[in-house]
């Protein structure tokens, strides 16, 4: 299973539970998933969290390291994109609705290339009263039969822990 991170996932992580100065452990693990190809983040949801910034999650990103374990290695399916944006938000969108979309109709067509192996992780919420261009991934990825979960099912199916380098307890 590949995981493909929303820069939510990231940022939430970074400004909760694990503040990259306070829990190293947590980037180290990103970075580990990332190189065994577990984890990754695909080119419009990584710029998103690089794009020129000064705080401790863009510098994070900047680096060459995490760029080479993080980035997934493919340019989205335009048609694939399509498909979400017009089966999945709206069949008419507005230059105003693409804005409103982001870059998320990119980050789901990467996992409906391959949804029995591929998942989105956010920290969205489902939100089914939501329509058109407001609708939340979650709920976009269960009307296309994408798998999606947030950071802490992440963390959960692939066992995190802040001894994971080392196996065993602190």
């Amino acid at each position: 299973m590949i995981y493909l991170l929303d820069a939510n996932t990231l940022i939430t992580a970074k400004n909760s539970y694990y503040p990259i100065n306070r829990i190293p452990e947590y980037w180290d693990w990103l970075i580990h998933c990332g190189q065994n190809g577990t984890v990754k983040v695909v080119t419009e949801i990584y710029d998103e969290l690089r794009d020129g910034g000064t705080d401790e999650l863009s510098l994070w990103a900047e680096q060459q390291q995490v760029r080479d374990a993080l980035l997934l290695q493919e340019s989205a399916d335009q048609t694939l994109v399509s498909q979400v944006v017009y089966g999945g938000y709206l069949s008419n969108p507005t230059e105003n609705d693409m804005v409103r979309m982001g870059q998320d109709p990119f980050l789901i067509s990467y996992a409906l290339k391959d949804p029995e192996n591929r998942c989105i992780v956010t920290s969205e919420v489902s939100k089914p009263s939501r329509k058109g261009a407001n609708r939340h991934i979650p709920d976009v990825c269960n009307a296309l039969g994408v798998q999606c979960i947030d950071g802490h099912h992440l963390i959960i199916e692939l066992d995190f822990s802040t001894s994971w380098k080392t196996g065993g307890l602190i």
